[in-house]
């Protein structure tokens, strides 16, 4: 892991545009370095990602809007790419800064094997197995009381799937999901039961993306 250290005191005198370009540029990675504390990264990935949020921040403004996520194609044609949007921001907020930008992205992020070994006693990283279920529940959870409906369930269904299947087969799914995930028959689905369905599932490696490669 590459280490960086930040400059004291004033940004070196250059021309006030390429100063204030380049001290941005500096803060930016100290932000992600400390948002990311708990996920191994070097400054040099942060930096490399953070001109990923530069490209996509067509206001130049330091945040980016919902809009400019719906230009990334990855997420334009993912059938929960608003979900996965929405996401981003906090509850309130039309806008996102970078630390946001890679607070919510370092769920994403593989487990690397020497990371499995972490001490227990720090911080819980962002992309551990825990809160990238947390993440995924979220998403289904759409009026986030901490439950997943059967309306809930059918309409993330309805967007992963279209009209590919009719709306009596997607019940039936829909049912059939609750009744095996339900355990103490209130008809919807607590995060706990989300975790015990998906114990056996790889979620460390299927809500991973290697955006900092």
């Amino acid at each position: 892991v590459e280490t960086w250290e930040a400059p004291l005191g004033s940004p070196p005198p250059l021309p006030v545009a390429a100063a204030r370009s380049q001290w941005d540029r500096k803060e930016a990675v100290l932000l992600g370095c400390a948002v990311l504390y708990s996920v191994r990264v070097s400054h040099s990935q942060i930096t490399r990602l953070y001109s990923r949020f530069t490209s996509l921040d067509k206001g130049e403004n330091g945040t980016l809007s919902r809009e400019d996520f719906q230009r990334i194609p990855e997420l334009a044609i993912n059938p929960l790419g608003d979900r996965i949007i929405n996401a981003f921001f906090p509850e309130g907020e039309d806008q996102v800064n970078f630390r946001g930008f890679m607070r919510t992205l370092a769920h994403f992020r593989p487990i690397e094997d020497n990371e499995k070994s972490k001490d227990q006693n720090g911080p819980e990283p962002l992309n551990s197995r825990s809160n990238k279920l947390h993440f995924a529940f979220r998403l289904y959870d759409l009026d986030k009381d901490d439950k997943i409906s059967r309306d809930e369930l059918l309409q993330v269904l309805r967007m992963m799937v279209g009209v590919n299947i009719s709306d009596e087969q997607l019940g039936s799914i829909a049912d059939r999901t609750i009744q095996e995930a339900d355990q103490d028959g209130d008809s919807a689905i607590s995060f706990a039961e989300f975790v015990k369905v998906l114990e056996k599932v790889d979620v460390e490696q299927k809500m991973s993306i290697r955006f900092l490669h």
